[in-house]
């Protein structure tokens, strides 16, 4: 069957689009030769238009949004261009474009979805999560009835579970849109998501492989479904999806230090002289802020800021932070907390930030309390508890390289970590037991 071809071929729909794209990332030089022939299309007419809907196939999203917003009046146009900002994280932007198409098309649920759908993450912005939890009931209650039973109905009714924090709920809603319509990309990241935090890791991996055989793949997906691979010990599979990533991504650092656990796992060969010489103090500096639950808000916020790390954020100071465009005291707050769990704080050094964390270390007051006869086992390697490797990573990017360490955490930090499920929980509470140990109490 050959590549779509953007500039004969009928454009009828944004639905008949989205079939096209997957035939279009096949392989890499079906994709290399359709990206020249959108480059060699002009910028105007309905070249131009044909451009713009090139662009949003090849994921090219920016040129997508420059091209398709001048053709307001396109319903397919306007339609991708409202796809193409969501994918950008400007639902915002996308609001009145799925506004005007959900008055002009009533009954179809995909415009009424989308708008919902953009609604809901601007509020979360804009507003939080409870004002836009009420917005997003009052939205689903005025629905026409045709929309009610929709694919996108249930996956909405699935985000209020969310932001009500009732997350069988939430499971029960995505599965039922994803009996509606199976390849709904978002519906099926939300169930594969929220399933492995609440320890349905079979449920998670169905997901997420129907997600990781729908092209193009996205490279999010990979990464979680290489590391819930990794922690059902399919170490192999969980190489290829890294690899994966890798080959697109040569600078992923993170995918790449994930490769190499994952070979390393393939051949029962694990180096625990590596592991103590590890930097503790380097390994918390480095921990991504993306490993923490910020609001939309913020986690956008230090994005643009090109603030990656812990180490990238203990450099700025409060008054940086807060001259930044949207970047309110709210947003300091979550930062300053997040900093203070570490034993950090804003306007750091780096060597008082190292010092901070080495005296948190050792501080007294945050020792552990157990029996006398326990001190020793207590100073052994993190590597004797045998975890699994998702529990150890994550235990690992707390910053921890003793048993002791591990056990000044309480529960929820943990379960506060990605990746970090009801599962690995139960997996780490039952090695400490073992040892007559346990995490700290709330």
């Amino acid at each position: 069957m050959s590549v779509f071809n953007i500039e004969q071929d009928p454009i009828p729909s944004f639905a008949a689009l989205q079939q096209e794209r997957a035939r279009v990332f096949e392989s890499q030089e079906a994709l290399a030769s359709f990206a020249r022939i959108v480059s060699d299309l002009g910028t105007s007419d309905e070249a131009g238009r044909r451009r713009g809907l090139g662009m949003w196939l090849i994921a090219s999203f920016e040129d997508a949004v420059k091209l398709l917003a001048g053709y307001p009046t396109d319903d397919v146009a306007s339609f991708t261009c409202a796809n193409a900002l969501m994918s950008l994280g400007r639902p915002a932007d996308a609001l009145p474009i799925f506004e005007r198409l959900s008055q002009a098309y009533p009954d179809e649920p995909r415009p009424r979805g989308g708008l919902l759908e953009a609604k809901v993450e601007a509020d979360i912005e804009a507003l939080g999560d409870e004002q836009a939890l009420q917005n997003l009931v009052q939205g689903l209650d005025s629905a026409p009835p045709s929309f009610q039973d929709s694919a996108e109905a249930h996956y909405l009714l699935g985000r209020r579970a969310e932001l009500s924090r009732d997350w069988q709920a939430a499971i029960d809603c995505f599965r039922a849109a994803r009996e509606v319509d199976p390849t709904h990309r978002a519906n099926l990241f939300h169930l594969a998501y929220r399933a492995e935090r609440t320890g349905l890791e079979d449920l998670a991996l169905e997901a997420y492989e129907s997600l990781a055989s729908m092209l193009p793949t996205d490279r999010n997906v990979l990464m979680n479904l290489g590391v819930l691979y990794e922690d059902l010990g399919r170490d192999q599979e969980a190489a290829a999806c890294f690899d994966t990533v890798v080959r697109s991504q040569p600078t992923n650092h993170r995918a790449r230090l994930y490769l190499e656990d994952a070979r390393a796992g393939m051949v029962m060969f694990y180096d625990e002289d590596m592991e103590k010489k590890e930097d503790r103090l380097n390994q918390i500096l480095r921990i991504p802020i993306t490993d923490f639950e910020l609001s939309v808000r913020a986690r956008n916020c230090l994005n643009k800021m090109g603030i990656m790390t812990l180490g990238d954020l203990v450099k700025k100071t409060e008054a940086e932070l807060l001259s930044y465009k949207n970047f309110g005291e709210t947003s300091l707050n979550e930062i300053k907390e997040i900093l203070g769990s570490k034993g950090l704080r804003l306007g750091m050094a780096r060597e008082e930030a190292v010092a901070s964390i080495a005296k948190a270390r050792t501080d007294p007051g945050t020792a552990y309390t157990g029996s006398p006869d326990q001190s020793d086992l207590l100073s052994h390697s993190l590597s004797e508890l045998k975890l699994s490797i998702r529990a150890r990573r994550t235990v690992e990017n707390l910053g921890c390289l003793t048993i002791a360490d591990v056990v000044q955490h309480s529960e929820n930090e943990l379960l506060g970590m990605p990746n970090f499920g009801v599962t690995s929980l139960l997996e780490l509470k039952a090695k400490l037991s073992e040892l007559g140990l346990s995490l700290k109490a709330e």
